[in-house]
């Protein structure tokens, strides 16, 4: 499980930061050229599968560039050498509709009366997105991270298996191919336990 929790954590944090952040600069510059490509790009990167990212960011920051290591896992401070690909991988895969859904709540957000109020205060745009759509948008985002934190536990299967990470999602595709209907139940147990 700690290998898993080693990839999954930090593209949580990191992924969630990077998504608010990216949605928030959209719904500021909304109906500019800066929220059209900013869609056009979200909707290109749900486009392309999760292999792509994965096998093309091996290419290119491992194999090409030999900047991280393509696969494997190592202990303690040495891991992080090899965690960092996976993170950035983990983070790009779900960029583009993470960013278009928080997109959408703060959009909503800005449509509301006390969103008008707080303008007609003479409050400036970053302080009523800042200060009124985030901290009203925060509900949903807490929501979808209740929903979200199951999935930290058991890992991502593909991040795993193709960085060769000897985590949680690694060990079910193993036991799933050697037919090892006891692990698979644990699995399912423990997965179905940590949603309740």
């Amino acid at each position: 499980m700690w290998p898993s929790l080693a990839i999954a954590l930090p593209v949580f944090v990191l992924g969630l930061i990077a998504y608010v952040t990216f949605a928030l600069l959209m719904a500021f510059f909304r109906a500019t050229y800066v929220d059209f490509w900013g869609v056009v790009m979200c909707v290109a990167m749900m486009s392309i599968s999760g292999l792509f990212y994965i096998i093309g960011g091996q290419w290119l920051f491992a194999k090409l560039w030999r900047l991280v290591p393509i696969s494997g896992f190592g202990a303690g401070l040495d891991a992080l050498k090899f965690l960092c690909l996976p993170v950035l991988t983990g983070v790009l895969v779900s960029l583009g509709a993470s960013v278009r859904w928080y997109r959408a709540l703060f959009l909503e957000e800005l449509s509301r009366d006390y969103v008008r109020t707080a303008r007609a205060k003479g409050l400036s745009e970053t302080r009523v997105m800042l200060g009124h759509v985030l901290r009203n948008a925060l509900i949903p985002i807490l929501t979808n991270i209740a929903v979200a934190l199951p999935g930290l536990f058991v890992g991502s299967f593909l991040i795993e298996v193709f960085f060769s990470i000897p985590g949680l999602g690694r060990e079910v595709l193993l036991a799933v191919n050697r037919s090892d209907f006891p692990v698979i139940q644990a699995v399912t147990v423990y997965l179905a336990v940590i949603t309740m």
